[in-house]
Order: C-alpha cells, then sequence, then structure tokens
C-alpha cells in the first residue's frame, strides 16, 4: 500500500511516523492503523523496538502489516 500527499498525491516515503512530500516541501503526519478493523492502533515503544497493538480484539500487530494513513492537520 503506498501513502500520497493529501495536498499534491505524490508518493511518500515514510519513516517513524512522518512522510515527507518532496513536491511540496511537507511533512505529512502518519498514523497507524489495524489492518482487521482500519481503527487506530496504540502504539507501544520499548527498548528500541516498536509495537502496534490492536484494543478492538486484534491483538498484537506485525509492523509488516501496520496500514498508514495521512492525518490532515
Amino acid at each position: 500500500m503506498s501513502i500520497t500527499c493529501p495536498d499534491c498525491h505524490a508518493e511518500l516515503e515514510q519513516q517513524n511516523g512522518v512522510a515527507h512530500c518532496d513536491n511540496c516541501h511537507k511533512d505529512v503526519a502518519l498514523e497507524a492503523r489495524c489492518p482487521e478493523c482500519h481503527q487506530p492502533l496504540q502504539v507501544l515503544k520499548a527498548c528500541g523496538a516498536v509495537d502496534y497493538f490492536c484494543q478492538n480484539g486484534h491483538g498484537l500487530i506485525s509492523k509488516k502489516r501496520v496500514e498508514f494513513v495521512s492525518v490532515s492537520a
């Protein structure tokens, strides 16, 4: 799944919960969502590791399966 800029629709590359648009020269905040229910995930950070937890019954979600969507400001 590719992430696109909400303004110019250019493809973005994510890094640490933020994506940067080279076209608009803006940073775009990203939200982690569950691939099953598409609800926001709780981000758990410990000892340098980042895990994602769905509070809607889907438990721990692998970071490879997390859906990232742009968050409008």
